[in-house]
Order: C-alpha cells, then sequence, then structure tokens
C-alpha cells in the first residue's frame, strides 16, 4: 500500500513540474526582474519603418501595482512580421513602425541620458493597421495653466448644465514642453511638425483629436528652464476621455490604455493623469482599479514634471470601435493554443483584457461553468436592465428604452425559471445602475448565459468565462453589431433575437433560452 501511495506521489510531483514548466515557458515576460533604467537602444542599422526587437523602458523603483499572472496573457514583444491587418495587428502589438522624434542632444549620450534622467526624449509607435500611434517621453513637463478645459474631478450634480466644450481640453503652444541641451540649436522650436502629425496622428473622422493637439503643443526647452512644482517619478498615461460615462466607450478607453502599457513594456500598472474636465462617474471605480492611481490635469498647483508619460490613443482607434464600421474578421481563441499554434486569424486579446480587469478586482481567473446531465448544478442567468439614472451634466436622467416591455420579459422568465424542473435556474436581475463595479463584473464572471436588449451594459461580457453564451434582444432601430463582435473576438457563443420593433414576445424568449439551457446540459 505505501509503495503505491509512493508511485501515486511521483506521478503526481512529475506532472506538477511538467504544467508549471510550459507555464513559465509561455509566460516569461512576467518573470523579468527590474533593472534601474533600460536604455531604449536607437535602431541606426535598421530602416526607421520597421524594428528588430523592442526595448523595454524599465524606470526607477516606485510602488505602482504590479501586473497580476493572466491565463490569456501572451508575450507583447513586438514583432516587425505581424502581418498588416492580421488579428495581432488589430488587438495586440501592431504598432511595428517606431519614430524616434527627440534623441538627446549629442553631447550626452542616449544611454546615459536615459539612465540618469537628465535630458528629454520623445517617440512613437505606429500601427499601419489602426492608422494610429502610442507616443512617450521623458522629463515631460505639463502646464495645467496653459490648458483650457473645466477642473474636473467635481461630484456631478455640482456642475449640472455644464457643456461638454467647457470639458475637453484646447492647449496653447508650451501647455507640454521637453527639455533639451542647453546649446541645442531648437530651443522655442515645436517638438513635430504638422507632416508629422498627419503621418502618425492622424485626424480621420475625430473632429477634435485631443492627442494630436497635445503634441502639437508641445515646445522644446532649455535645461536651465527645466523647473518643477513636482516630479512624477512612475510611468503615467495621459488620457482624454470623450464619452466617459457610456460603457462601451468607456472600455475602449481602458483597452487603449492597457494595449498603450503592453506595448511600452512597462513593468508594472502605471499611473494615470485625466486631461480633460469631465466630473466623477461610477466608471472610475474600474480605472483605480485596473491602474495605479488617478489625477486630473487641473488638479495640480503648477508646472507638473513626469520622468516617463505616455500618449494612449483615442478609444475611437481602438479594433473594438473600428470593427463598428469595417470588418475585422478575427475569432477568439485560448492563449494557450494560439501559443502551441499561432494563427493570424485568431486571438486572445480581448479575453486577457477582460481577465485584466477581473483581477484588478480581485476576482478568480479560473471560475468555469460546468453542465450538470443530473442537473444538480444550478446555472446563474443575468438578466442585463436597463434603467433611467444620471449619466453626465447634460443628460436628463432617462435612457432610451430598447425593449419597451423589458419588465414583463423579465417576470415572465422569472416565472418560468422558478418552475423550470430541468436543473436549478437563478436568474439574477442586473441592476447595473444599483451595483459597484466590482459587482457588476462578478455578475458577469458567475452567469452561465448573459441576457440583455441591446445597450452599453453588455459590453461587460469582455470579462465573461469562455463558457458562457450571450442572448441579445434586438430592436429594429437598434441592429448594431457592437456585442456580436465582442462575442465573436473573445469565442463566446452569440444568439440574437431580431424584433420587428421594440416589443418581445415572451414566449420566444423563454424557447430561446431553454434551448441554449439544453445545450450546456441543463
Amino acid at each position: 500500500m505505501n509503495s503505491k501511495y509512493l508511485k501515486l506521489f511521483i506521478f503526481l510531483f512529475i506532472i506538477n513540474s511538467i504544467t508549471f514548466s510550459l507555464y513559465f515557458s509561455s509566460h516569461p515576460d512576467h518573470f523579468f526582474f527590474p533593472r534601474r533604467h533600460q536604455t531604449p537602444i536607437p535602431h541606426h542599422s535598421l530602416p526607421q519603418s520597421t524594428i528588430s526587437d523592442h526595448t523595454h523602458l524599465i524606470s526607477l523603483p516606485n510602488s505602482n501595482k504590479p501586473w497580476p499572472i493572466l491565463p490569456s496573457y501572451l508575450p507583447w514583444s513586438l514583432n516587425p512580421n505581424i502581418p498588416f491587418r492580421s488579428c495581432e495587428a488589430y488587438f495586440g502589438n501592431g504598432f511595428t513602425r517606431r519614430i524616434d522624434v527627440l534623441n538627446p542632444s549629442p553631447d550626452v549620450s542616449y544611454r546615459r541620458s536615459v539612465n540618469d534622467g537628465t535630458k528629454g526624449w520623445f517617440r512613437c509607435f505606429y500601427s499601419q493597421t489602426l492608422r494610429s500611434s502610442i507616443c512617450e517621453g521623458g522629463r515631460m513637463r505639463m502646464h495645467p495653466e496653459k490648458i483650457k478645459m473645466s477642473i474636473g474631478g467635481e461630484d456631478l450634480e455640482s456642475v449640472i448644465g455644464r457643456s461638454e466644450d467647457e470639458e475637453l481640453p484646447e492647449f496653447e503652444f508650451g501647455a507640454f514642453d521637453l527639455e533639451v541641451g542647453d546649446k541645442s540649436k531648437r530651443r522655442g522650436e515645436k517638438l513635430v511638425d504638422e507632416g508629422f502629425l498627419n503621418e502618425y496622428v492622424q485626424r480621420g473622422a475625430i473632429s477634435k483629436h485631443t492627442m494630436r493637439d497635445l503634441i502639437d503643443s508641445v515646445q522644446l526647452i532649455g535645461a536651465n528652464e527645466f523647473e518643477c512644482s513636482e516630479w512624477i517619478e512612475e510611468p503615467t498615461l495621459l488620457i482624454t476621455r470623450f464619452e466617459y460615462a457610456n460603457l462601451f466607450h468607456t472600455i475602449t478607453d481602458w483597452y487603449s490604455a492597457y494595449v498603450s502599457s503592453r506595448v511600452t513594456g512597462l513593468p508594472n500598472r502605471p499611473q494615470l493623469v485625466f486631461v480633460d474636465g469631465h466630473c466623477v462617474t461610477q466608471l472610475e471605480e474600474t480605472w483605480r482599479a485596473v491602474f495605479s492611481g488617478l489625477r486630473y490635469a487641473k488638479n495640480f498647483s503648477g508646472p507638473v514634471c513626469f520622468r516617463h508619460a505616455i500618449l494612449s490613443p483615442l478609444g475611437y482607434e481602438t479594433a473594438m470601435f473600428r470593427g463598428l464600421s469595417e470588418t475585422i474578421d478575427c475569432d477568439g481563441a485560448s492563449a494557450h493554443d494560439l501559443w502551441q499554434k499561432p494563427d493570424n486569424t485568431k486571438t486572445a486579446r480581448i479575453s486577457e483584457f477582460g481577465e485584466m480587469i477581473r483581477a484588478a478586482f480581485s476576482l478568480p481567473l479560473h471560475q468555469q461553468h460546468h453542465s450538470s446531465k443530473s442537473g444538480s448544478r444550478s446555472h446563474n442567468v443575468l438578466f442585463v436592465r436597463r434603467e433611467d439614472y444620471l449619466a453626465h451634466p447634460r443628460h436628463a436622467g432617462k435612457v432610451q428604452s430598447r425593449l419597451s416591455n423589458e419588465q414583463e420579459v423579465f417576470d415572465a422568465l422569472k416565472t418560468w425559471s422558478t418552475n423550470h424542473t430541468g436543473c436549478k435556474i437563478n436568474l439574477i436581475n442586473g441592476l447595473f445602475g444599483h451595483m459597484s463595479m466590482k459587482e457588476q463584473v462578478r455578475a458577469i464572471q458567475d452567469a452561465s448565459v448573459i441576457v440583455g436588449a441591446h445597450g452599453a451594459g453588455l459590453t461587460h461580457i469582455v470579462s465573461a468565462t469562455p463558457e458562457a453564451e450571450i442572448l441579445e434582444i434586438v430592436s429594429s432601430e437598434y441592429r448594431r453589431p457592437h456585442f456580436e463582435l465582442i462575442s465573436k473576438w473573445k469565442g463566446l457563443k452569440y444568439h440574437p433575437i431580431y424584433l420587428g420593433g421594440s416589443h418581445a414576445n415572451p414566449p420566444v424568449v423563454i424557447d430561446k433560452l431553454r434551448d441554449i439551457l439544453k445545450s450546456i446540459g441543463c
């Protein structure tokens, strides 16, 4: 008997060792020990249009939150051979063209300037697929008094009626500046010209491109002029939000900030500075959970200097938004499968991002909803509701109905689920307007089936588990592909019910839900 136990123990030890070996080999970026400040060495021997590697910027030791270990994580190494309009080009590190805009002055070596932080630098990574850039710079200074906008961060009730124009930034020349050597002939000049902006920070269909305007405001100044009332040593994302109270648009901003952090190789989660004057919303709970800290630009009392600043592209430029107007034919797949067999038509990036949100709220990442032929297991069916709520200063507090008889449909599902004999069904009343962001994400994570009319709340499905199934009730006026696309990019099963108007027949919804539950063993 002892011999059998010993053999069993040895067998389990071997299996465990193999599992750890496979995991660590597929997650190498999580196990690099930070160095003090590694230099982004210029690739003088390579064409400007390509890069053979991506040297990470490791900033000075800081207290920023560490990255969690994510089951769907794949390395974000920069590969110049990523195919144009491939899934990785859309959702991952397709920023393959590096442009070194500002190197240190000739009298100071590039390596020394970044290591000791004595001279400014600036560079961008451009994605031909997204027609967008992620930019970053060192020794960058912000002058809040040269940014025209409201203060931001106020309670909503105190700014009712304030116009959107007051909340979006207008930059004077010199609102931001970068330090160059005192001997530099470029002192007083702009960092970039209009030709650079037209090529790498394209305005496109965006009437007010705040990242473009910010870069256009950057002035080069001498070291003797570079004085600061405050230094921020930790890597910091500078972000302008537009539709900041809408979950779908905010998730595109979260995704852009996450991608920017990974592409620039940050060893920890960065700080945030909102370069806008919007008031506080419930969605800031997730901003604060995912990243390391949050401040508003106008909350600084004087010139503030950043050791390492990253400019995150607008959410409108992410694949999640571009997919609404152009075809992005990518299917969700597991990271394990893509590690073993790369496929340009598949992606695990949206799943990785959803896990990042769950991990930020300390929710379990390996939870699964197992089917049960015996009916002994219960299944959560989450009905995402649309509620009236005050979203922003120009909002009347009334949401536009996408399902005119939503309460009737919910009540019918409640009665049916209570009497269902196949297995136990817990119908969850998803009144997200009355739930914290963590509670909303937990409800999504715990659901076997997520039901709802077309509405921003369904964007939370980015954090659903791989087995979850989506049932969207689509009115004739809102036949938009938002959630069908997210389901596809995550690899979730998606089931639509198309309505002739905005009224749903409850028995039709029940029949559809019954079929879905049968397919998962209920």
